[in-house]
């Protein structure tokens, strides 16, 4: 993958690596090696993306803090079984935990939800911009519109970023 990434041309290298930094997705950042004419497995991007592109993966983050959010309502309700927390406090507090748990699962759930889009949204434009390209292989017009490819597979990039 490395070889590969070095045989690019300046921009276009400039612009697969500046995608890989912002997209948590190693489908997405496959879908557009391909684009740029990688011929390699998804598991190699996946493996060099890991290696290189260092990220926080946000959404364990979320579903941890949901766990946390559902041990600390379990041992709120246990307190108030035992007295330990007035009833009123206690159920106004569980009330208040619940809605924060809920706007995190939603979160989690349109998180995941976009991510599906944009992959969606990013494969069907790599397989109608590679059939359009086989089409138009060998004519005179392949050069200008590799290059509308290229363009219309960056302005896609930059509305679904």
């Amino acid at each position: 993958m490395n070889n590969w990434i070095q045989g690019l041309t300046e921009k276009d290298r400039e612009s697969f690596l500046a995608f890989c930094k912002r997209s948590p997705s190693p489908i997405q950042i496959y879908l557009y090696s391909r684009f740029l004419g990688f011929t390699g497995s998804i598991v190699e991007c996946d493996e060099w993306a890991q290696k290189k592109t260092k990220k926080r993966n946000f959404t364990e983050v979320l579903e941890r803090e949901i766990d946390y959010m559902q041990k600390d309502i379990s041992k709120l309700r246990e307190a108030i079984d035992m007295g330990m927390v007035k009833q009123d406090m206690g159920t106004a507090r569980i009330a208040m935990l619940q809605k924060e748990l809920r706007g995190s699962i939603k979160q989690l759930n349109d998180e995941k939800v976009l991510m599906d889009k944009q992959g969606l949204i990013l494969a069907g434009a790599d397989r109608a911009l590679r059939e359009m390209l086989s089409i138009f292989r060998d004519d005179p017009i392949e050069g200008p519109l590799q290059e509308a490819s290229m363009g219309v597979w960056t302005k896609i990039l930059q509305e679904e970023s």
